[in-house]
């Protein structure tokens, strides 16, 4: 593989992931595994007006996986709903169809870039945005549902 994929970076990313630890009372709660690697991410957070007031992570993924999920963990409180679903569209774009980096709260996205070339590394690097979105999903459908919004 090539050495950009496991940059310095994205080693360094891995190996730092914050909100480590599940939420006593998430509003939405995502699990997520891929199927072709094993890695699992479980994503919780709170919702205050459509924006994430904590969120908390239990990752049990590879490098790639795990570098991802600090980006998403170092920018997710404060993020909108819509930025998180933004995020995670963009990436994809970016591995799936060379399309190119995210920007904004998510920029960081841009060291995973070199995975594009790796298609059966796409899940694993994708499983913690796509907890995080499912995850703001079901907050926002159980605070949907309870009258909040």
């Amino acid at each position: 593989m090539s050495q950009d994929l496991y940059s310095s970076r994205v080693l360094e990313l891995a190996a730092d992931i914050p909100l480590v630890g599940l939420l006593r009372s998430p509003d939405g709660r995502s699990h997520r595994v891929s199927r072709l690697c094993g890695s699992e991410i479980e994503v919780d957070v709170c919702l205050q007006d459509g924006q994430v007031t904590a969120a908390g992570i239990e990752p049990k993924a590879c490098a790639l996986g795990q570098a991802s999920a600090s980006i998403l963990m170092r920018n997710i409180v404060g993020a909108s709903s819509a930025e998180i679903r933004a995020a995670r569209d963009a990436f994809k774009a970016m591995l799936k169809e060379q399309g190119p980096a995210p920007t904004g709260r998510f920029w960081e996205l841009r060291y995973l870039e070199a995975v594009r070339d790796y298609a059966p590394r796409h899940t694993s690097a994708l499983l913690a945005f796509d907890a995080a979105v499912e995850a703001v999903e079901r907050a926002l459908a159980k605070q949907s549902a309870a009258g909040e919004i």
